[in-house]
This record gives structure tokens, C-alpha cells and sequence, in this order.
């Protein structure tokens, strides 16, 4: 454990950065896991946007039942993959958070990974005044409540019902039974094609209204999450294919 006390005074490295994941390890092994937890914390003051060392204490904390503050570090990796552009690492790691601590909402780091993903998204935020009903269940303008967040309240509330989307150019809903998304419905179309359109809307506003009654299930979905990053994930890998195709045009 000599280690420990030279990476104290050493400025870190990589390599000391390895050797304070060893020593964790090792403090673990042999039941000395308050041990573990401080040379972590101590280490990530020092190197607060290391990954690995919050992966470590991340893996420690479940490891020894302290659910709050792995849960905490899932989220700050949350943050640290983003910068990365690391998507689907940032996703898992919000999912796991919520899994640790059912009290957080992932509406902000979804909100924070389609911004990364789509930069364009924040300058193209209309921001104007809309007029929004009252006589609903619930409502908001779509510019300061995302879809992402409209979901999330229904299906952490299990509603059964329909969210209304208005815009300029959309009229478009969203069908819920129970919380879950079953079916969408946007220029004549339904189904997941519907809902590829009604994701891309970030302008107008939105009302939701209960049903007593469930509706037909068009679109089958185990998580609404996992869902709406999907569709995000097909429509920019689209993009992208199509921008490939257009630089190489313009090669020839």
C-alpha cells in the first residue's frame, strides 16, 4: 500500500492513475472498502474528469450496496461521455442511474445527449410566446418542455391517453397506454413512421388529455427511452449517410 502515499504527492499520470485503481482493488479485496473510497474521492479531486476513476468508484459503491452515490457518479460520467461524444455509453450510464435511484429524472441527460447529437438543435429552438390550454390534463410549450420531457411525465405517471403536438407545420399525437408509447400519428402517417416526424418537432406547443379507454397497439415498446434514442440514433445515421453521399458528389 507504499503506493498510495507517493500518488498523494506525485502529480498524476496515467500510470498513477492505474496504480490508484490497483490499490482500490486491493482495499476492496481485503475488506477495507472506506479505504477504497477515500483514496477515489481524493484521487478525483485532484483528477475530477478522469473516467476511469469514476468508473472505479462507480463499480465499488454497487459492489457495496452505497446505491446513492454510485448513482451520483453515473451521472457525472453521463456529462464526461457526452464531451466525448461517447452516445451510447452516455445512455447507459443515465439508464443505470435511474435503475440506482428511481427518484432521478433522465428527461435532462436525454435533453443533454440530443443536444449533442444535434448541435443545430439549440439555435433552431423557437422561443416565442404560445398559447397554451389550460382545460387538459397537462401542457406546455414545446420550447421550454421538450417531447422528451412530455413523455417522461406520462410514463412516470402510467396515463393512459394522448399527447396533441401543434405547430406550424404539424398536427400530430402520440397515443399512450399506461405510460408507454403504442402509437403516433403526423401527416397522414402512423406508427413509428409518424413518430419519426414528431421527434424532430422542437417549436409549438403540446396537451395531453387521459383516456378511459386503452388505444390499439401499433408501435410495441419495452421502454420509451430506449425508443426515442433509436429513432435518434436511425435519423442520424441517415444524415450522415446522406452528407457521405453528397461530398462524394461533389468529388466528381
Amino acid at each position: 500500500m507504499n503506493q498510495v502515499l507517493e500518488i498523494e504527492e506525485a502529480p498524476f499520470t496515467q500510470g498513477s492513475i492505474e496504480s490508484v485503481l490497483l490499490d482500490a482493488d486491493l482495499f476492496v479485496k481485503y475488506s477495507s472498502p472506506e479505504k477504497a473510497f477515500k483514496l477515489l474521492r481524493d484521487s478525483m479531486e485532484r483528477s475530477p474528469r478522469s473516467i476511469s476513476l469514476r468508473e472505479k468508484m462507480r463499480e465499488i459503491c454497487i459492489s457495496q450496496k452505497n446505491l446513492d452515490e454510485a448513482a451520483k457518479q453515473c451521472l457525472t460520467l453521463v456529462s464526461l461521455y457526452i464531451g466525448r461524444e461517447e452516445f451510447d455509453l452516455a445512455y447507459d450510464r443515465l439508464q443505470e442511474a435511474k435503475l440506482l435511484d428511481p427518484r432521478i429524472s433522465v428527461a435532462p441527460g436525454l435533453e443533454a445527449i440530443r443536444r449533442a447529437r444535434r448541435p443545430d438543435f439549440a439555435s433552431t429552438h423557437d422561443k416565442s410566446p404560445q398559447k397554451v390550454r389550460t382545460d387538459v390534463t397537462f401542457a406546455g410549450n414545446l420550447a421550454y418542455v421538450t417531447i422528451f420531457d412530455a413523455v417522461q411525465v406520462v410514463e412516470n405517471s402510467r396515463m393512459t391517453g394522448l399527447l396533441v403536438i401543434k405547430s406550424d407545420t404539424h398536427l400530430a399525437s402520440v397515443s399512450f397506454n399506461e405510460g408507454k408509447i403504442v402509437d403516433a400519428d403526423a401527416n397522414g402517417q402512423n406508427g413509428t413512421k409518424a413518430f419519426r416526424e414528431i421527434i424532430e418537432i422542437n417549436g409549438g406547443t403540446f396537451e395531453f388529455s387521459t383516456s378511459e379507454t386503452e388505444f390499439a397497439v401499433v408501435i410495441n415498446v419495452s421502454s420509451n427511452t430506449n425508443f426515442l434514442l433509436d429513432v435518434l440514433t436511425e435519423l442520424d445515421q441517415e444524415r450522415a449517410e446522406q452528407q457521405g453521399l453528397r461530398n462524394l458528389s461533389e468529388e466528381f
